[in-house]
C-alpha cells in the first residue's frame, strides 16, 4: 500500500518524539493514502512554519498484516467510538497516552469536524448526535504509526516538492 506524508521539509528518519501529543490518534507519525490530502497538508504546514511544501511517499509492507502489531481500524465514516477516541486523544488535560496501539487507521478530524467535537465535549450533542452530524461528510483517511516496531513496516520511496 502506498501512503503519503505532507510536510514542509524532507524527513531523513522518522522521529516519533517530534510528533504532537494531542492529535487525533495521539503522538505519532501520520500518513494518508490520498495524495491530494497529503499535498494540502504540506501546503498548510509550509504556510504555518515556512520551508518548502514536500510530499514524501512511503510503501507499507504487506507483512504488517501477519505481524504481532496492535492495530485499530475504524470505519471510513464517523462513528461514536471514533469520535470518543479522537476527543480523548485531543483532550489537553490528558497527560498520558490513552491507548497502546502501534497503528491506528481512520478518518481525519479536520477543521470541519472540530465543531461537532466541541459540541460533544460541551454536552450540546450526545456522541451519537455528533457522529450522526458527520455521516454525510467525506472524511479523508489517516494512518497513525505510534511505535518504532510499526515504523519498521514503512519504506520511504520518493520525495518531491509540491
Amino acid at each position: 500500500m502506498i501512503l503519503y506524508h505532507g510536510t514542509n521539509e524532507d524527513i531523513e528518519a522518522i522521529d516519533l518524539n517530534r510528533g504532537l501529543r494531542h492529535k487525533d490518534f495521539g503522538k505519532g507519525f501520520y500518513l494518508t493514502p490520498d495524495r491530494n490530502t497529503a499535498i494540502r497538508m504540506a501546503q498548510k504546514k509550509t504556510r504555518l512554519f515556512g520551508g518548502s511544501a514536500t510530499l514524501i511517499t512511503y510503501e507499507l509492507d504487506d507483512a504488517v498484516i501477519q505481524s504481532d502489531l496492535k492495530v485499530k481500524v475504524f470505519p471510513e465514516q464517523a462513528c461514536v467510538e471514533w469520535l470518543k477516541f479522537v476527543d480523548a486523544n485531543r483532550d489537553r488535560k490528558t497527560v498520558a497516552p490513552i491507548h497502546d496501539y502501534d497503528i491506528v487507521v481512520g478518518p481525519i478530524a479536520d477543521d470541519g469536524v472540530v465543531l461537532q467535537l466541541t459540541n460533544f465535549r460541551e454536552g450540546i450533542y450526545t456522541p451519537e448526535q455528533a457522529a450522526a452530524q458527520l455521516q454525510d461528510k467525506y472524511l479523508d483517511q489517516q494512518y497513525y504509526f505510534g511505535t518504532e516496531q510499526a515504523l519498521q513496516f514503512l519504506h520511504k520511496t520518493n520525495v518531491e516538492s509540491v
